[in-house]
């Protein structure tokens, strides 16, 4: 049975986490690494753990691992060898599922509420490439290589006790093809699908994002069809886009909605919480049934989702929307 069912029995979402390695590096983690948050698993994974400790008490269902970076050739560029890199890999769901049994092991917390999930991030090529690739999906390279890339992470998360996988920010159908067949070879796991993309209608490499849900839409287990790390503003779009073409649990966890400077390294343009926990009501009103955020929102994000979500109020008829929002 898909583990998210029976959550949907007692509320009308499944609430995620939050972005880790931007809240990491706002909590003061030096990650100027290609392997972004994968490198506080070598350096600082008490951070780690108190980070996803902090979005269970923010409202999260579920908290998705460090190992969105992680990756056999990514941990062999800076030396380590292919045992110790899966010890790392394994390390990273110990660690949410630490901060989840801490969580779970106060009464308090356990009023109302299911045991809440740990989620192996499965993340694209692009994130070993460390380019910004996931958000572009031209690799230049075969889906026999992607297969080969990604096998080994998976065989180690598969069995690492995780509750489910996230094949997280895919943006290429090329890509989505190699992690569904890796999935349809591996009994008794689920992953949901999560797509980055560049509008209303596609993801990155330009596929129409119904073209990718028609892919998955008949696969077994496969736990939803979503979207990630992709601008608050087309996600609306993009939820009719996926129910158009699928019964599937639909999956969403936008950026901040601000906009990143390569160049100056810094983020412009609004982020307040209020905001995307108004927005968030759109996203459950229009079909989604889980629902986050990506890079930039933070536990106090997660917060407001939550109470939006579940307190019947309107967040909205108290905030004003940015004009580019709606």
């Amino acid at each position: 049975m898909n583990p998210l069912f029976p959550f949907w029995e007692r509320a009308p979402a499944f609430i995620l986490d939050g972005g880790l390695a931007t809240e990491l590096e706002a909590r003061g983690c030096d990650l100027n690494d290609p392997l972004w948050s994968a490198r506080m698993l070598l350096e600082n994974p008490a951070a780690i753990r108190q980070l996803h400790l902090d979005y269970l008490h923010a409202g999260a269902d579920g908290i998705i691992t460090a190992t969105y970076q992680a990756s056999i050739p990514g941990f062999a560029r800076k030396g380590i060898r292919r045992a110790a890199a899966g010890e790392l890999m394994r390390l990273a769901v110990r660690l949410a599922a630490e901060a989840r049994d801490t969580f779970w092991a106060d009464a308090a917390n356990r009023q109302n509420r299911l045991r809440p999930l740990v989620i192996a991030s499965v993340g694209p090529y692009g994130a070993f490439l460390a380019d910004g690739s996931e958000y572009r999906g031209a690799y230049g390279v075969s889906e026999g290589c992607l297969y080969r890339f990604h096998w080994p992470r998976w065989q180690i998360l598969s069995r690492s006790g995780a509750d489910l996988l996230a094949c997280e920010t895919i943006p290429s159908y090329m890509e989505a093809r190699a992690l569904q067949q890796l999935l349809q070879e591996t009994p008794g796991v689920w992953a949901w699908f999560s797509f980055s993309c560049k509008d209303g209608q596609h993801i990155s490499d330009g596929t129409p994002l119904a073209t990718c849900a028609a892919l998955l839409a008949e696969t077994e287990r496969v736990a939803a069809i979503g979207v990630n790390c992709t601008p608050p503003r087309f996600i609306a779009s993009l939820i009719a886009e996926l129910r158009r073409i699928t019964d599937k649990p639909i999956v969403v966890y936008p950026n901040s909605g601000e906009a990143y400077d390569a160049v100056a390294r810094r983020w412009s343009g609004e982020n307040d919480a209020h905001t995307f926990a108004a927005l968030s009501q759109t996203w459950q009103q229009a079909g989604a049934r889980l629902i986050g955020g990506c890079c930039r929102t933070a536990p106090r994000h997660i917060a407001a989702v939550k109470k939006a979500l579940t307190s019947g109020g309107l967040v909205s008829d108290h905030v004003k929307l940015p004009a580019h929002l709606h």
